[in-house]
């Protein structure tokens, strides 16, 4: 499964961008990013896609590790004749300070939702000409003009999902159906979780009735004592893969992303999945075009290709998210849609906001040091 995110330190690694974004440095590009390109080209065709017509001939697609299919790569260079290079990271915090470092190399990234709002804020994504999408009438209206971008002028969504508790039955014979339950004494060493510190603190607020987004010096007080009994009773953190360490017996309970939690259930019906009483968060990632973007025109064809339902549909298949493309939800079989891990029923759910980069600070504080104590 993808491993779309991994923590780093958000308030490090936004000041280094928007610094290197101002003053439009250029680092050498050996940066560890992964990078794969989709060179087939043949003539355009089919629907939602064409050829650039003597416009650019390639695309900079700077996107979450192992969530874009090969297939829907090669599919719109063969449609389009664009070659794509397709440039991985794991977190949206390493996708800014390598955005802030390499002004003008990328024509599409794939922001979360919180931060979309951050890149429209600091004026670091060119505004959409929707009049070139108009695949975008495919998406749900619940996915747009969303707080993080209410006029949907700077992006559109690509995948959405949810965190979720998973758990083995085999093992776990008492019902789990909160963090609570979760967290408890008796399952120390069999718990793997996020991470992620931001999602972290999250839990531990909602443990106390607090809302995601209410992120202040005096809730993290008050949470503090949580994560750090918390982090006594978790084996490991793993944002990357943590489906491995519960379908290899590692570990019995997972609070993890719900594509992971997906792929588990296909695969075996000893998985339960819950979201969790307390509530959770949705997240919401979607394409965006970086300002100073070199082929605008390919980012358009691309991003309306993704939103054509049969494109669409292929993502889903390979990683079982919350798509948000209604159209292509049409397309999957019953057994997709009813995977209770990719399309839950009236879950509790919050969306980040951006916070200040000083509060994010204090919660990497706040987990570091419940992690070393």
């Amino acid at each position: 499964m993808t491993p779309r995110r991994r923590f780093l330190s958000l308030a490090a690694v936004l000041f280094t961008g928007a610094l290197g974004f101002a003053v439009g440095c250029d680092k050498d590009k050996d940066s560890g990013a992964s990078t794969s390109t989709a060179s087939t080209q043949s003539s355009a065709g089919g629907s939602g896609a064409s050829s650039t017509s003597g416009g650019s001939k390639e695309l900079n697609l700077f996107g979450w590790s192992e969530y874009v299919p090969k297939a829907v790569l090669e599919g719109f260079t063969r449609e389009t004749g664009v070659k794509v290079n397709y440039e991985q990271y794991d977190s949206n915090e390493q996708m800014l300070a390598k955005l802030g470092q390499e002004k003008g190399k990328y024509d599409v990234i794939q922001p979360s939702e919180y931060t979309v709002e951050y890149l429209i804020k600091n004026g670091m994504v060119e505004r959409i000409d929707t009049s070139k999408l108009p695949n975008l009438k495919n998406v749900a209206p619940e996915f747009l003009k969303q707080p993080h971008d209410p006029g949907q002028n700077y992006s559109v969504p690509y995948m959405s999902g949810f965190v979720v508790i998973v758990y083995n039955t085999d093992k776990i014979k008492e019902p789990i159906t909160s963090l609570k339950d979760v967290f408890q004494d008796k399952y120390k060493g069999k718990i793997v979780a996020l991470d992620d510190s931001r999602e972290i603190v999250s839990w531990a607020m909602a443990t106390l009735g607090l809302k995601a987004n209410d992120v202040s010096k005096q809730n993290l007080e008050k949470v503090r004592p949580i994560v750090e009994r918390w982090t006594k009773l978790i084996k490991v953190y793993d944002s990357d893969s943590p489906s491995s360490k519960l379908a290899g017996g590692e570990v019995d309970i997972g609070v993890t992303w719900n594509g992971e939690a997906a792929k588990l259930l296909q695969q075996d019906k000893k998985w339960k999945v819950v979201y969790p009483t307390e509530g959770t968060h949705q997240y919401i990632d979607n394409l965006a075009v970086p300002a100073g973007a070199p082929h605008k025109d390919a980012a358009m064809l691309f991003m309306n290709y993704i939103l054509r339902p049969d494109v669409s549909k292929l993502i889903s298949d390979e990683f079982p998210y919350t798509n948000p493309n209604a159209e292509a939800r049409k397309l999957l079989t019953p057994a997709q849609l009813s995977n209770p891990a990719s399309y839950p029923k009236d879950a509790p759910t919050e969306r980040f906001r951006d916070i200040p980069k000083e509060l994010q600070s204090e919660i990497d504080k706040l987990v570091t040091e419940a992690k070393g104590a």
